[in-house]
Order: structure tokens, then C-alpha cells, then sequence
């Protein structure tokens, strides 16, 4: 097994690989592992094609974290990894450990993690563990952020909730459920829609909409 051959099974699910490391002894992953890597959407499609799937027809709670678990739990049988998800805790996995030690997501300047790829609409969907040491294509050399001029992150928020200073997420969540602020519960997050990054991701409207009305209702998994 291999990082393309991995990349390849994921793609046939809509998935793409968001990165990968090998960890070290501290490191907290699944197993015997020797390579972690860490799946996230695959833009564009990834919205069409998954509210097509039979567990967004089923009407039972959490459809996104029951694909993600179906799904990755068969490319792992069917590549011997190990997986492992950002739900169904606590305790809960390190994910934002394991998604900075890829060299693949930073800190942004207000604090949430950004991609290279999907900017600050990352969003792992799980990771795989496996016992063989192999390569990986190396990460880019810094972060977006270093390069990113006017860095419209910092003062995006409409109502101030979420800055390099603060993050109130109860004031996020009685804005975005009012009218005044229903195009961020819409659309999604404006600091996150607003990176530069995240406007060539190609997110659909829809699954921002998903994951902002989950946030609304304090939901912990979804």
C-alpha cells in the first residue's frame, strides 16, 4: 500500500487526502502506526454527491459522521489502516495535533486552523493509521497566512464574536439565529467564507448551511 493508492480509494468515495505524518513515539494514534493519514472533502462534488448517500435519506441523526464512519471504515479494511474520527467522544482524538504536524494547516490569524487547499472550510472527516512506513509528498514550505497581505480574517465578523482576540461562540450562535444574521447561517461563517483560500475551495453552499445549523443547535456531532 501506498500514498497513491490510498488517495485513489478515497477519491472513489469523494474523499482526498488532507495530509499525512509519521508520528512520533508521544504522538496519540491509533495502533502500531507508522503513518497517519488524515481525509477530508473533495472539492468540487463533494455535497452532491454525499446527500445522495442512503444515510441522508434514512431521517436518523448525525448522517454526515455515519457516511464518513461507513466510508472510511471499508477504505480502511480495504487498505489496512486503522481509522479513527473527530466524533463519537469523548475522549476525543487529537485532530488539530495530528492536522498541524502534516505541515499541511496552521493557525490562522484568529486562532482556527487553515489549509493549504480548503483554507478555513477544513473539515477532516477521519484519519487512517498504518503499521508500514511510507512516503508522503512533502508539505508546502509555510503557511497561506504568511503571504496573504490584507488578511481580511482579522476583521471580518459582522458583530465581533469572533476576532485574533476572542471567540464567543454563544454570541456567534445568537447572531447567526437572528435575522440579522441569517446570511452567515446561510452562506457560513463569513470569517471562514472571506479567506482567500476558502473562496477557491468550491464548498457548496449547502454543506455550510449543514454545519452552521448543526453549531446553532449546540450539537456535538454531526
Amino acid at each position: 500500500m501506498n500514498y497513491t493508492e490510498i488517495s485513489e480509494k478515497a477519491g472513489q468515495h469523494q474523499l482526498e487526502v488532507y495530509g499525512g505524518f509519521h508520528p512520533d513515539r508521544q504522538d496519540k494514534v491509533p495502533g502500531d502506526t507508522k503513518t497517519l493519514i488524515m481525509l477530508g472533502p473533495k472539492e468540487p462534488g463533494f455535497w452532491t454527491y454525499i446527500i445522495k448517500q442512503d444515510e441522508f435519506k434514512d431521517g436518523l441523526p448525525n448522517p454526515l459522521d455515519r457516511w464518513s464512519k461507513r466510508v472510511i471504515d471499508t477504505i480502511g479494511e480495504e487498505t489496512k489502516g486503522e481509522p479513527a474520527y473527530p466524533f463519537g467522544g469523548p475522549p476525543y482524538h487529537p485532530f488539530m495535533t495530528w492536522a498541524l504536524k502534516t505541515g499541511r494547516s496552521w493557525h490562522s490569524p484568529i486562532k482556527f486552523l487553515v489549509h493549504d487547499t480548503s483554507g478555513l472550510l477544513v473539515s477532516y472527516r477521519g484519519v487512517l493509521g498504518y503499521s508500514e512506513f511510507f512516503h508522503l509528498p512533502p508539505p508546502p514550505p509555510q503557511s497561506p497566512c504568511v503571504t496573504c497581505v490584507d488578511k481580511p480574517c482579522i476583521t471580518a465578523c459582522p458583530v465581533g464574536v469572533l476576532t485574533p482576540e476572542i471567540y464567543d461562540a454563544d454570541g456567534c450562535r445568537k447572531y447567526i439565529g437572528s435575522s440579522e444574521g441569517h446570511e452567515c447561517l446561510r452562506l457560513g461563517c463569513n470569517v471562514r467564507r472571506i479567506c482567500p483560500i476558502s473562496e477557491a475551495y468550491q464548498r457548496d453552499i449547502r454543506q455550510s448551511e449543514f454545519h452552521q445549523i448543526a453549531f446553532l443547535k449546540n450539537a456535538p456531532n454531526y
